[in-house]
């Protein structure tokens, strides 16, 4: 079970509350990305509510 479905949320809310496309937090859902530009993973981690993961990809 995925974070979004754990807390009944759809890509909409997330992307908005980020400033990121639905499109693009799709791919990256999905696994489609190849690569991810530091701003929009930034962005991500700040709207996001467990941190420690994002300190996790950000140390890598």
């Amino acid at each position: 079970m995925s974070l979004l479905d754990e807390r009944g949320m759809a890509l909409a809310q997330p992307a908005e509350r980020v400033g990121v496309t639905v499109a693009s937090l799709s791919v990256l859902k999905n696994d489609r990305a190849r690569a991810i530009r530091y701003p929009t993973l930034s962005a991500i981690c700040r709207g996001h509510a467990a941190p420690r993961r994002c300190q996790w990809w950000m140390r890598r």
